[in-house]
């Protein structure tokens, strides 16, 4: 079987669109033409890559496999094109970040990144820890800077075999309560029903959740940004759980009260098989301050 980089292109973008029409029009193709390269891949490997429902395109099993091939083979391109050049890092560079840490210390470190290496395409994805661990070993992300659990027992998905990690940063770990709530020394004194924090797999999430284990009907309440994490516990309804550095930057939050959980390592992570040169740029960035 001989596979090219295009068609690797082309159904990795449909795998990404879930559609040929968005696919086409990412890549700047006619329709006909993914649809018809698509068709030929499967038949190549002899396998349904796609499950067609309507006009979505879902990947079947035997896709999920072959997309993450897809992607390290696309890494590795890009890397060997790296390497070819001696000038310094090209192309681009997939970054993946908690959304704290890209709030709150990503911005100063993006633009001295971008104004050193303006060749480098930066694209950054942000999600739960576990969910960044799992896009790097499937070679969706170049790195990621995720948050090291402090407590054992929380599982990441991290493979030392195959990652290797560097502390970065340190955040100062906050229950934040409701302006009204009484003082709490433990989460025996939580006086509301409810916990606000980020989707399954933030460690944050995580180290609250085994902290506030021994309180009584606490539920967990999901949700996607620390904005509205801010707003629910300011109303009263919930505590939250965020890092000292995201709740500085938040309007309204002068009025919050806290509660020390400790402090929690942030971790620049990358596969221990590569070594892009825009990865060493992008790791002096961060150490620069």
């Amino acid at each position: 079987m001989k596979l090219d980089l295009s068609v690797l292109e082309i159904f990795r973008a449909v795998a990404a669109e879930q559609s040929i029409t968005l696919a086409s029009r990412r890549l700047g193709r006619v329709p006909s033409n993914v649809t018809t390269r698509i068709q030929q891949l499967e038949q190549e490997l002899g396998v349904a890559l796609f499950s067609r429902e309507g006009k979505r395109m879902r990947l079947t099993r035997e896709g999920e496999v072959f997309l993450t091939y897809a992607n390290r083979l696309s890494a590795l391109a890009d890397e060997a094109r790296s390497a070819m050049k001696p000038s310094g890092p090209v192309g681009l560079f997939r970054v993946g970040s908690i959304e704290s840490t890209a709030a709150s210390r990503l911005p100063p470190v993006l633009a001295r990144f971008h104004a050193a290496w303006p060749a480098v395409s930066l694209q950054l994805s942000t999600g739960g820890t576990r969910r960044l661990v799992r896009g790097l070993l499937a070679h969706e992300l170049d790195c990621a800077l995720v948050s090291q659990p402090p407590i054992e027992g929380i599982d990441i998905g991290y493979d030392a075999g195959r990652l290797e990690a560097e502390s970065i940063f340190t955040e100062d770990l906050l229950i934040v309560l409701p302006p009204s709530h009484p003082p709490i020394a433990t989460a025996a004194d939580i006086r509301v029903d409810s916990l606000a924090a980020l989707e399954p797999g933030c460690t944050y999430r995580a180290v609250a959740e085994h902290w506030a284990r021994n309180a009584r009907g606490l539920r967990v309440q999901d949700l996607t940004s620390y904005h509205a994490m801010l707003a629910v516990v300011s109303a009263g309804n919930a505590i939250g759980v965020m890092p000292r550095s995201v709740l500085d930057l938040l309007p309204g939050g002068s009025g919050i009260q806290t509660h020390h959980l400790g402090p929690i390592k942030t971790l620049l992570v990358r596969r221990r098989d590569e070594a892009l040169p825009a990865f060493a740029a992008f790791r002096q960035a961060l150490l620069q301050g």
